[in-house]
């Protein structure tokens, strides 16, 4: 894993670009705290910075981008701050998901949607059914999601379709994955200075590159993500070789 190094940032277009770039949205909830802000405003203003990283990542030529929005452990936070960030998450979809079908964004969901208010779940379904044609970029949104539930649920799928022990390969488990029929990440980004994959993309990131960031989410920017995307290019990806 490699943390940020701050230097001279080469544009993009210069540099090896990642087909998939995955981003753990990490720290509102401290970028709230140290302007003396309640939770729920950090939680607010990273909502407010989405649009704005995916129009980077379409600009720079990024193919897919998954945003890790809410783990299946996040339930365990009080209840207040999940309903709120509910309620935020649901403004901003209704907001948001028009302009972005505007400009050829597919807006895909990875993750289960059960216990999901119905409201916020029919949002998430308008935009998924919406957007579903569109190429410019692939966006899931991890919502609701966990890496090893995913798993279990592929592995149960498998079963009841009846798939043969000795049949089971790496590739027909990724076929049955929320993922499937996408490149795995090249880059999993994760901000607030974490050094953690928190069962996100477990199977696919395998053999992903992570670069790790101290910019809390809320601040995580266009100038930012350009230098993840620029490490990521000078570095040499063996995939187990020499």
């Amino acid at each position: 894993m490699q943390t940020q190094a701050r230097g001279a940032v080469d544009s993009p277009h210069s540099v090896a670009v990642p087909q998939h770039v995955a981003i753990i949205m990490d720290g509102n909830g401290r970028w709230a705290q140290q302007r003396g802000l309640p939770r729920l405003s950090g939680h607010r203003a990273g909502t407010e910075n989405i649009r704005r990283i995916i129009e980077s990542c379409a600009e720079f030529g990024v193919r897919v981008l998954t945003l890790y929005a809410f783990s299946t452990e996040n339930w365990r936070r009080p209840e207040a701050e999940v309903n709120g960030l509910m309620m935020i998450l649901g403004e901003v979809i209704e907001r948001e998901t028009v302009k972005l079908h505007e400009k050829g964004v597919q807006l895909r969901h990875i993750g289960s949607l059960e216990g999901v208010p119905a409201g916020l779940r029919q949002r998430v379904e308008y935009a998924v059914n919406l957007t579903r044609a569109n190429t410019c970029l692939a966006v899931n949104v991890a919502f609701n999601y966990g890496g090893r539930a995913e798993i279990v649920d592929a592995v149960r799928r498998m079963m009841a379709d009846g798939v043969q022990p000795e049949a089971v390969t790496e590739e027909l488990i990724s076929s049955y994955l929320q993922t499937s029929g996408l490149p795995d990440p090249d880059l999993v980004i994760r901000t607030a200075g974490e050094l953690r994959v928190s069962n996100f993309l477990l199977w696919q990131g395998a053999y992903a590159e992570f670069w790790s960031t101290p910019c809390y989410w809320p601040d995580f920017d266009r100038a930012e993500l350009q230098r993840a995307l620029s490490d990521f290019g000078r570095r040499h990806r063996r995939f187990g070789s020499l």
